[in-house]
C-alpha cells in the first residue's frame, strides 16, 4: 500500500535572523551581511513590546531578518549545518521547527570576512510543512490542523537524519 503524499514533510521557511538592539551602524553592518550571504531582500524587525530595562519601546527597529523558501532555502540550510559540523541538540529541534545558533558568520561556508562589518552571529530557524498547513491561513474557508497531521518532535529529528545526514547531540 502506498504513503498518503499528504504525510510527506516539506521544508516551509528558512528565516535568518541577527538582533542588533538600537545601535544604528550595527544594523546597516547587518543587513549587508544577510543580503551578502543569501541574495535576498532583508526586512529590519520591530520590537513587538517595551522592555525598559534594555531601553526598547514598542516599534523601534531592533534586528535584521531574511526568510527563503523552496530551492534557496535547502541550499542555505545545507551551508549552516556544515558550519556545526552537522550537530543539532536535542533541545533545539521542536514539532516541525528547528532553531540553530551560529556564533560568527565566517564559519558558513561561502562566507568571506569583511574588516567593514566585524565579527557577528546570526540565528536560523527551520520550519517544516505538510501538505495541506496552508488551510490555516487561508482567508476564506479557514481552519485548523488536525493532530494526527501536525509533525511531532519524532518526525522531525527522523527527516533532519534522513534528508540532511544530521546527528543529534
Amino acid at each position: 500500500m502506498n504513503e498518503n503524499p499528504n504525510r510527506e514533510i516539506l521544508i516551509d521557511k528558512l528565516v535568518l535572523n541577527i538582533g542588533v538592539g538600537t545601535d544604528e551602524e550595527k544594523m546597516e553592518k547587518a543587513k549587508l551581511l544577510l543580503s551578502r550571504l543569501t541574495n535576498a531582500k532583508v526586512v529590519e524587525t520591530e520590537a513587538k513590546k517595551r522592555i525598559e530595562e534594555w531601553k526598547v519601546r514598542k516599534g523601534l527597529k531592533i534586528g535584521v531578518a531574511v526568510t527563503l523558501r523552496k530551492e534557496k532555502a535547502i541550499e542555505m540550510f545545507r551551508r549552516i549545518l556544515k558550519a556545526v559540523d552537522n550537530k543539532v541538540k536535542s533541545k533545539s529541534i521542536g514539532n516541525g521547527t528547528v532553531s540553530i545558533g551560529i556564533p560568527e558568520y565566517i564559519y558558513i561556508e561561502g562566507a568571506q570576512y569583511d574588516p567593514k562589518i566585524g565579527i557577528m552571529g546570526l540565528s536560523a530557524h527551520l520550519k517544516l510543512k505538510r501538505r495541506g498547513f496552508r488551510v490555516q491561513y487561508k482567508k476564506r474557508g479557514r481552519s485548523k490542523i488536525g493532530k494526527h497531521h501536525l509533525i511531532s518532535k519524532e518526525e522531525t529529528i527522523e527527516y533532519l537524519k534522513n534528508k540532511f545526514n544530521i546527528k543529534i547531540e
